[in-house]
């Protein structure tokens, strides 16, 4: 029993969680108005192996800085409840299966090849490369996990004969809102345990940058997130708007309460905005998941603009 926790905590399950959040409302919208149930749950669990390989991947990689850094010791890799080469093992089989699965069982090459490729980014470009080397690692890896996006959006188009290539816009903007939420969101969580990485020698932004510099920094990239959600906007109905602009607000007073109170040398607690991070994506992209199931007419096609894109 004890072996069998260790391989689903290589997964990171708690990860992965997040990226099949964004999965489901990319495949709805790709559909809207229609939810083809079985095809959603094929992918989240071809997307499960992808990602869990991904994840078992950057443990390997990662496990001589794990040993250093509190919050990752009790890791498996790091009490050798599970060795580098099984584990290795392990990465590598969840990697074919999923290509495998999402190709063959859920009818989609392109989101096959999508997966390969953001295994591939980030354990080579972000976990080997970049997070040792720059403070930006988290800026451009985290475009790592924006993929379950597309990954969802491509599994739908490819199954469905009358779909539109103008449609892929609204992949893009959902793929972006995650790329411009994970630097605030990771921040976040980085300037709580700065020590940690400054000891693992990880140059992430709050070991290489003043506080007051950083919470800048989560700031703007909130502004941006929350600016982006917006553009969706034209493709939904007023349930994805309300939920934009209220989970929306929480995100950026929030924000803002935690670059004040660094600026004017109060006490913070840079775990909250961590937290109430998670809760605007999951607000967001239930807005959106529910928008689309209900299939209610769009602000773009109010408009009169092409039903094909909107």
């Amino acid at each position: 029993m004890n072996t069998i926790k260790a391989y689903i905590a290589l997964t990171k399950p708690r990860v992965i969680e997040l990226l099949l959040v964004a999965t489901i409302p990319a495949m709805l919208q790709a559909d809207r108005g229609e939810n083809n149930i079985l095809l959603i749950l094929l992918t989240l669990v071809g997307g499960w192996m992808g990602a869990a390989a991904a994840n078992t991947f950057n443990m390997v990689a990662d496990s001589d800085i794990d040993q250093k850094m509190g919050r990752t010791r009790a890791r498996p890799l790091v009490r050798h409840t599970v060795s580098n080469c099984d584990a290795t093992i392990f990465a590598w089989t969840l990697t074919v299966v999923s290509f495998l699965w999402l190709w063959l069982l859920c009818g989609s090459l392109l989101a096959a090849v999508f997966v390969m490729f953001t295994i591939w980014f980030y354990i080579v470009v972000y976990t080997k490369y970049l997070k040792r080397r720059t403070h930006m690692n988290i800026v451009w890896g985290g475009a790592a996990g924006c993929m379950p996006v597309v990954v969802g959006w491509a599994v739908i188009t490819d199954n469905t004969p009358d779909a539109s290539a103008w449609a892929w816009w609204q992949a893009l903007v959902l793929w972006l809102i995650i790329f411009f939420w994970t630097p605030p969101h990771t921040w976040a969580l980085a300037m709580k345990y700065r020590d940690d990485y400054e000891r693992a020698g990880v140059p992430m932004l709050p070991v290489v940058r003043t506080p007051v510099e950083v919470t800048r920094q989560i700031l703007w990239y909130s502004w941006v997130t929350v600016g982006v959600s917006l553009l969706l906007v034209p493709a939904a109905s007023w349930i994805y708007l309300v939920g934009a602009v209220a989970s929306g607000a929480a995100f950026l007073v929030m924000a803002t309460q935690l670059h004040r109170g660094v600026r004017d040398g109060q006490p913070v607690k840079p775990l909250k905005l961590f937290i109430l991070s998670n809760n605007y994506l999951a607000v967001l992209f239930v807005a959106l998941s529910v928008d689309a199931i209900l299939g209610w007419e769009t602000f773009g096609q109010m408009a009169g603009w092409s039903a094909a894109a909107f």
